[in-house]
């Protein structure tokens, strides 16, 4: 397989060295840095440097697209624009809906693995960045099935959790798991530094949860101010949430209401525990067959209606009949108790299923 990673950064260069030693591909890359590109070619993380997309992306089976999120909507058109018909195209912006929005094309897949480094550029990819990280994709009802199995695959061969949701739903989820807390971090180390210039004193150690609660502080401007203004409603949103929690714990403080504020606190301790089991889930294996009509969108109406129900498909596999008529999607889903769940959905939806 030829894979083309455009923009060869450290998540676009993670991605070229993972398909080069996990998948055994030939990668070809463009930046439109050229010292970034230079850089690529010294460490070794491409095959090939290209002098344009489209030379990127000749003879592709699959096209990742790593620039920065004000840059993405029409960096993956040109790629599109660009693609051979059977390329699968993604990209890893953080925010999903504008450019989900602008490349309405079967071969187009929107994507974002929630890997990273507080480090960037090419001299820090490395071949397991993405090892056990949730890799989200936003199917839509026009993406071509058998495309998004390929690109499920290749994450999959990545060592990521490929999970599938609505473009709308994850900006609205990173806006509070992401984007806010790099907002919060902000104000915080912002708030500390005010704090001691009024005392006129000099900075204190600081302890570990301030440590931990502003690693991510002042990431990079080049990176952020884009992701911040391509998210703003649904950020903004978060904050007037936060804000209003908040002021509920200010008004117990200024009360001095012990049971509020104890009760505020068991509740965050459990909300975390809950999050945390959440993450770790796991379990055997199981598999499902499901019958399906040939149609557009069916293979992304299953990975997002399980996705919303919150049942991960670690893998798949399409088998389709010989005159393309219908098929059988494969599934595998981790635990007994989300195999039976994916079951009763994927019977929801009226389509036969059995476990294999």
């Amino acid at each position: 397989m030829r894979i083309a990673v455009i923009g060869v950064g450290l998540i676009g260069g993670s991605v070229a060295l993972a398909a080069r030693k996990r998948l055994g591909a030939t990668v070809a890359g463009y930046d439109s840095s050229p010292g970034a590109l230079e850089e690529a070619v010294g460490r070794g993380v491409l095959d090939v440097a290209c002098l344009d997309v489209a030379e990127a992306v000749d003879g592709a089976g699959a096209a990742f697209v790593a620039v920065p999120v004000g840059a993405l909507a029409d960096t993956v058109q040109a790629v599109l624009a660009a693609a051979p018909a059977e390329c699968v195209v993604t990209d890893v912006g953080s925010t999903k809906r504008t450019v989900v929005a602008a490349a309405d094309d079967p071969r187009f897949v929107g994507g974002h693995p929630l890997a990273g480094a507080e480090t960037a550029g090419v001299r820090h990819a490395r071949p397991d960045l993405f090892e056990g990280a949730t890799w989200y994709l936003t199917p839509t009802e026009h993406t071509s099935g058998v495309l998004y199995e390929r690109l499920h695959r290749i994450i999959h061969r990545f060592g990521a959790r490929p999970a599938a949701i609505d473009a709308a739903a994850h900006d609205t989820l990173l806006a509070t798991v992401s984007h806010l807390p790099h907002v919060l971090a902000n104000v915080l180390v912002s708030q500390a530094a005010g704090t001691l210039a009024a005392g006129d004193e000099q900075l204190p150690a600081t302890g570990p949860s301030f440590r931990d609660a502003t690693r991510v502080a002042g990431a990079p401007s080049a990176i952020w101010t884009d992701i911040y203004l391509s998210n703003a409603d649904a950020l903004v949103a978060a904050i007037e949430q936060v804000v209003e929690a908040l002021a509920e714990v200010r008004g117990a403080l200024a009360r001095g209401d012990r049971e509020h504020i104890t009760a505020w606190n068991e509740r965050a301790a459990a909300h975390r525990q809950r999050l945390l089991e959440s993450q770790l889930a796991g379990g055997a294996l199981f598999e499902l067959r499901v019958a399906v009509p040939n149609r557009p969108g069916v293979i992304a109406q299953l990975a997002l209606e399980l996705g919303r129900a919150g049942v991960n498909i670690s893998d798949l596999a399409l088998y389709p009949a010989p005159d393309m008529s219908e098929g059988v999607v494969a599934l595998w889903i981790s635990g007994e108790a989300a195999a039976d769940r994916a079951q009763q959905l994927i019977d929801a939806l009226g389509l036969p299923a059995v476990r294999a």
